[in-house]
Order: structure tokens, then C-alpha cells, then sequence
């Protein structure tokens, strides 16, 4: 939403449906010049923690011609490895993004002082991801319509079906996953070939890289979450910062509300 006057069009997720199909035909290459098209590239960024998946992402918005265009957000727990600080800033540095920083209102210090060591039993992890994670991405409500993130059918679980486009309607805005369709196979590939500038700790034994308090390396045989929050014994490997990675509907409960032009480039698009 850009000002208060500008008529707004609602989108659903069950409206979404038929767009999705569509897009699923696609190249995310395609895909990330769709979603600059219709959403104004003033008002997309990425969302990438600097995990691998989330390079190749910011390396195919550098291909896609956005280099200097686009912003790169990502969020600073205070407690990330000091490898995913260094890959945040040579990546974006690399592929002309500008990095976008979010903080959490408190170090972790403080919290610690007045809440305890919450990641030290379940509910309190919840709270952890909650404040560390979650809140300080209210910090760009209002500024961008839609987010590019890296999320992969491939990866399983609870992103077994997720879809190209999804609504979070906490931040009113579309997540948009170009690379849902990429396979690990292809991701191999991909970083090969185009030598992507990726987080180090992924060939020291971490699948999946997150705050250096709850992330351990994975065994081999282990799942590559198996290094989430190993102490607590977690059946829920995932954060839930991701919409997706929640109890999702398909109905008009879930929704946000766009600039009505920009909704009508979106419902409206034809291959």
C-alpha cells in the first residue's frame, strides 16, 4: 500500500489458486521478472536468512537484471554464526542488492535478563523465534507488497506443497517462491555452474543454518533438520516465520490487501 488514498483490491489465497497453476509453468527466473512487473520493483524485496537456497535465489535476481534495484532483507537475531553475517554482506555485495538489516528490540543479554534462557524448553523456543525472528519483520509493514523467499517443495515436510504464491497476511503482503519447483539436483547444479556465493557452514555438516544457539550439525543418514533445536527433542523442526510452514486455509479468511492495480496484474495474469 502506498498512501492512505489508494483504492485497494483484497486478494485471498483461494483466489490465488489459478494464478499459482499458471506460474508453476514457469522458469523462477521468469517467475522473479513476473512478480517485479506486476508488483513495481520499488515495492518487492527478497527475504533470505543466507542459507544456500536463499543465495541462489539473490544470485537469480542478479541474472534477472535487478542488480541495484532491489532489496535483500534479512534479519539479525544476535546470535546468527558469524559465517551467516559475513555471507549476508558478501552476497549482497557481490550481486548488488542493497542489504536490508532487521534487529530484534532487545540483544539477547537482555531478553535473557528479564525472560530467562527461553530456548531451553519448548514453549519458551516458540517465544525465542517469536521475538528474535517474527517481530522484527513488522519493522517493514507498509513498505513492500510482496517477498521473494526461497522456500522448496523439495525440502519436504511442511513444504511439500507449498505453493508459488501465498498471502501473510500479518505483513500484507504475497510471498512469492520462485525456486519452489527446483529439486535438490538441480540446486547442485545451479550453484556449480554459476559458482554462487554460499553460507560456509553448509559443508562443515550444517543442511540448514539458524541461530548458533539451536543449531547443531547433522549426522549423515540423519534429516537435514535434525540439527533444529536437537536438545529439545522437537517433533516441529520448523520456526513458523514462513505463513507457510503454518496451518494454512483456502478460503476469504486469509487475505491481504494491494494497491487495486497491482492486485488486477496479478489475478489477471495469463502465460
Amino acid at each position: 500500500m502506498s498512501n492512505s488514498t489508494t483504492q485497494l483490491t483484497k486478494i485471498t489465497a483461494e483466489q490465488l489458486e489459478d494464478v499459482n497453476a499458471k506460474l508453476e509453468k514457469l522458469t523462477p527466473h521468469q517467475i522473479i521478472r513476473w512478480a517485479c512487473e506486476s508488483v513495481g520493483s520499488g515495492r518487492i524485496a527478497v527475504l533470505s536468512a543466507m542459507q544456500e537456497a536463499g543465495c541462489i535465489l539473490c544470485h537469480m535476481v542478479k541474472e534477472s537484471g535487478l542488480s541495484g534495484k532491489m532489496d535483500v532483507i534479512f534479519v539479525d537475531t544476535g546470535v546468527n554464526f558469524p559465517e551467516t553475517l559475513e555471507t549476508a554482506a558478501r552476497v549482497s555485495d557481490a550481486y548488488g542488492l542493497n542489504l536490508v538489516t532487521l534487529k530484534p528490540e532487545r540483544t539477547m543479554a537482555e531478553q535473557t535478563a528479564e525472560e530467562g534462557v527461553l530456548y531451553l524448553s519448548k514453549d519458551g523456543q516458540k517465544r525465542c523465534c517469536h521475538l528474535r525472528k517474527k517481530v522484527p519483520l513488522r519493522q517493514i509493514i507498509g513498505k513492500y507488497d510482496a517477498l521473494l523467499v526461497s522456500l522448496r517443495r523439495g525440502s519436504g515436510g511442511k513444504r511439500s506443497d507449498v505453493p508459488v504464491l501465498a498471502v501473510d497476511s500479518e505483513l500484507n503482503l504475497l510471498r512469492i517462491h520462485p525456486i519452489v519447483l527446483m529439486t535438490d539436483e538441480q540446486m547442485d547444479e545451479y550453484l556449480a555452474a554459476h559458482k554462487v556465493i554460499i553460507n560456509p557452514l553448509h559443508a562443515q555438516g550444517y543442511p540448514t543454518v539458524s541461530c548458533n544457539r539451536c543449531t547443531t550439525p547433522v549426522l549423515p543418514g540423519e534429516d537435514d533438520r535434525a540439527g533444529r533445536w536437537r536438545h529439545l527433542e522437537h517433533e516441529d523442526k520448523y520456526c513458523n516465520i514462513n505463513p507457510t510452514d503454518r496451518k494454512r486455509v483456502r478460503d476469504n479468511s486469509d487475505f491481504v490487501e494491494l494497491a487495486s492495480e497491482t492486485a488486477v496484474k496479478i489475478l489477471n495474469f495469463e502465460i
